[in-house]
Formats: C-alpha cells, sequence, structure tokens
C-alpha cells in the first residue's frame, strides 16, 4: 500500500510562525506607535471609534487615513459603549455604523473587531456575523502562541505591559516546524505615554521584527489565510489537492515546502 503523505499547513512561504499587534481607540500616540512598527517592519490592526475621530487626542479622519496605510483598521464601535450592558438594538447600530463608517473612509471592506471595554455576551457573538464581523478580539490573554480556537473570542498572547521582551524572546526561539505559531500582542498606544515606557514597544519591535521565518501580518490576514486553508479539498489518499479560492495557500509535504495558487489542483505525491 502507498504510503500517505504527511502534511502540514504553513504561512505564506512557507513560514511556522506569525505575529500580530492590536490597538484601541484611534489616539493621537498611535502616530509614534505606527513610525515604530513601519520601522521594523511590524504590521497590526487599529480598532477605530469611528465617531470620536476628531475629538480630544484623536486623530482626525484624514489623518487616521494616511497613518494607517499598510495596516488594518477595525471596528470598535462608534461611541466605545460597554456592549454587554446596551439593548441588543445599540449594538447592531453602534458596529454597523462604525463598519460604515470605516468602509467610506478606507475604502475596503472592514470585518474585524475589538470588544470597547473588553464587554461582550454570548448573545453578541452570535450576532456578529450577522453584521459581517468575522472576528473579534477580547482583552483575555493566554500567554502562548497559539491560533484561537474562537476567532470571536479571540484572546492575544498578552498585552505589552504583561512580560512584553520575555514573550518576544521566546517566540523568536520557537524552531518545531510540526506547530504552527502566533504571537499577538494587545494595548493602546497612550499607555506608552502614560507609563513612560516607550522604549518597551522599541525594544520589542527590534528583538521580533526583522525575521525571515516570521509573517508579520494584520488580524483579519491571519484569518483570511486560516480559513482559506479551511477551504482546500484534499483527494482521500492526500495525493493531490484544490485550491478553490483566490489566494495561494503554502503547505509542508513530507518536509518540502510548496504553494498551492489559487484556483488550481496541484499533485502531492
Amino acid at each position: 500500500m502507498k504510503k500517505q503523505p504527511n502534511i502540514y499547513f504553513c504561512y505564506p512561504q512557507g513560514k511556522h510562525k506569525a505575529l500580530t499587534m492590536s490597538y484601541d481607540d484611534g489616539r493621537r500616540a498611535d502616530e509614534r506607535l505606527v513610525g515604530i512598527f513601519n520601522r521594523y517592519g511590524i504590521r497590526g490592526t487599529f480598532h477605530i471609534n469611528s465617531g470620536l475621530l476628531g475629538g480630544e487626542d484623536r486623530l482626525t479622519a484624514e489623518e487616521a487615513v494616511a497613518l494607517y496605510e499598510g495596516h488594518e483598521v477595525s471596528v470598535h464601535t462608534v461611541r466605545h459603549p460597554t456592549l454587554a450592558r446596551c439593548p441588543i438594538e445599540a449594538v447592531v447600530e453602534e458596529v454597523l455604523e462604525d463598519r460604515k463608517n470605516l468602509e467610506r473612509l478606507f475604502r475596503v471592506p472592514v470585518r474585524g473587531m475589538s470588544y470597547p471595554n473588553g464587554s461582550y455576551s454570548r448573545e453578541i457573538k452570535e450576532l456578529l456575523p450577522h453584521l459581517g464581523i468575522e472576528y473579534a478580539r477580547t482583552v483575555q490573554t493566554h500567554g502562548g502562541f497559539g491560533l484561537p480556537e474562537d476567532w470571536l473570542e479571540w484572546r492575544a498572547t498578552c498585552h505589552h505591559n504583561d512580560r512584553l521582551l520575555e514573550h518576544a524572546e521566546t517566540f523568536v526561539g520557537l524552531h518545531k516546524r510540526q506547530y504552527l505559531y502566533l504571537m499577538y500582542v494587545w494595548g493602546h498606544s497612550y499607555e506608552f505615554d502614560h507609563d513612560g515606557n516607550w522604549e518597551l514597544i522599541e525594544r520589542f519591535c527590534e528583538t521580533a521584527g526583522g525575521h525571515e521565518d516570521i509573517w508579520y501580518a494584520t488580524n483579519i490576514e491571519i484569518a483570511d489565510y486560516m480559513q482559506t486553508c479551511r477551504w482546500l479539498k484534499f483527494s482521500a489518499a492526500r495525493d493531490f489537492v484544490y485550491n478553490p479560492g483566490a489566494a495561494p495557500i503554502w503547505l509542508d509535504v513530507e518536509g518540502s515546502i510548496v504553494e498551492v495558487p489559487g484556483g488550481s489542483r496541484l499533485n502531492l505525491a
């Protein structure tokens, strides 16, 4: 009987580690933070309250459009309410109107969010897909480097004030290619001003940036890529695969990295 190949999903270009960042509120300190990210090739997602743009210590709409180029902008509701205390009608309005406002500004479909004040419920989670939301980040963390089990209850590795450099050193040193690792950091950029520790994020980006084995991605890019992995159609013998999506997917087939282009069938044995 012919031996069936051992197959693992990989990140783009066959990488097995990914790093993403997640920052809330659209505050002016994002200007300094984005500058640091861009210097080291770090990418992430900025969760914006569209109804508060232009307010005290907030970016204007025009400034936000220019600043976040190359990163993702995501829902954080229009006015930052504590959602679990709100009528469901208010939740619908806060999420959907924020999506609409951000899409008018940035001209891309906005499909993710973070929960303002970390507040959500099972009912809210079940509602979000009907509002076009495909992932949502919580304020809870797990200290590990795994992908989320529930994309609508996405917990980060750590807040940036929680052993960030220790986590970074561990992450950079991970080498077992039988796993897909994800380091996910969240916070608010204004906290660096309040805590006087901008050197923390500088040191983190210097440590974690510029590694060839790390995919630097936004939240939605990771969610989309893993969704496309789930769309792959393997033969029962795993000797060929069909990718019905438009984006390419990379696989580790018996230790060899192969690319499966979108819309194509590829022999694996």
